[in-house]
This record gives structure tokens, C-alpha cells and sequence, in this order.
């Protein structure tokens, strides 16, 4: 039984959740297809996430998103974010952890050259699979945008998603 319980100890402790002084590299990949009659519509995305763990609770760093989407009949429109982030992470075991992520920063649109900001709001929860590697998981959150174009009214969002989204993202942490 001993021997038992010091395996489990020596296994807890090598897959401890991100510590002070370490990077956390991390992102999403996002596909979506559609189709209404003859008309499809496809949606790729990418948003990677670099940042630098403070302290034991505290990341600070910047994120970015690319996002391809074509429409038939309407031609492909190009998005790109890039902001920062800070997350709070709260440690509720060796294995999981869960955070929330504060991030803003600038957007733009290739349809009549948009611009504008975005601010998300993202509780998610964080399994450890082995040494700071992990899967993260959100069911949705809070978050606010708008775009300014050439020729187009002011664009602007408020969405408050709880419940109805999925993402599944990956992220690894780096002792330095």
C-alpha cells in the first residue's frame, strides 16, 4: 500500500499544473460548414495564444486570430484579431484547473476594409494531461465587438453565449 500511495505522489507530481515563471503557448483550431439549399458556406479559423505565467494564478500575454470564410455567390471575406489577454487560473486539482481569460485588442475585416476592437470575456476549465499539456475546454462567454467600414454602417455586437457554444482548444506550459 505504501508503495501504491508514493507511485501516485510521484505521478501527481510530475504533471502539476503551470507554475510561476513559465510560458504558456495555447490556441484553437475552428471549422464550420453550412449549407441552405444550394448555397454553402465555409468557415476556417485559427487563434494561437502566447503568454507569461507571473505568478502561480497569473498570465499576462497576446493572442491573435485568422479567419477565412466563403460564401457562394458572395466570394471570401479575410478577418484578423490580435490583442492581449490575462487569465486568472484557480488550480482545483493536480488535473484540472479553471481560468478565465480577459482579452482585447484590434480587429479587421476585408470586406469594405473594416476596422475596429474587440473585448471577450471566457471562463473555461483546464485538464492537465501530462506535464502542463493539456486540453481546455469553454462552453461560450461574454464578449463585445464592432467594425467600421468604408461604405458600411457602424457594425456593432454584444453576445452573452453561456451554454451555447463548445470550444476545445490545446495548450502547453514551459518551465523556464
Amino acid at each position: 500500500m505504501k508503495k501504491l500511495l508514493l507511485v501516485v505522489a510521484l505521478f501527481v507530481a510530475t504533471i502539476s499544473n503551470a507554475q510561476k515563471n513559465s510560458v504558456l503557448l495555447g490556441g484553437n483550431v475552428g471549422f464550420q460548414s453550412e449549407k441552405i439549399g444550394d448555397a454553402k458556406a465555409t468557415d476556417f479559423d485559427f487563434s494561437p495564444k502566447v503568454g507569461y505565467q507571473f505568478t502561480d494564478n497569473w498570465t499576462i500575454g497576446v493572442e491573435g486570430s485568422i479567419a477565412n470564410v466563403k460564401v457562394d455567390g458572395f466570394g471570401k471575406t479575410e478577418k484578423y484579431k490580435i490583442g492581449g489577454f490575462t487569465r486568472y487560473s484557480l488550480p482545483l486539482s493536480e488535473t484540472f484547473a479553471f481560468y478565465t481569460d480577459l482579452g482585447a485588442g484590434y480587429q479587421s475585416s476585408s470586406v469594405n476594409d473594416a476596422k475596429g476592437m474587440y473585448v471577450s470575456l471566457t471562463p473555461a476549465l483546464f485538464i492537465n494531461v501530462k506535464r502542463g499539456f493539456g486540453l481546455n475546454f469553454s462552453i461560450g462567454g461574454v464578449n463585445y465587438d464592432n467594425l467600421d467600414g468604408k461604405n458600411d454602417p457602424r457594425q456593432e455586437r454584444f453576445g452573452f453565449n453561456f451554454g451555447k457554444t463548445l470550444n476545445i482548444g490545446i495548450s502547453k506550459n514551459f518551465q523556464l
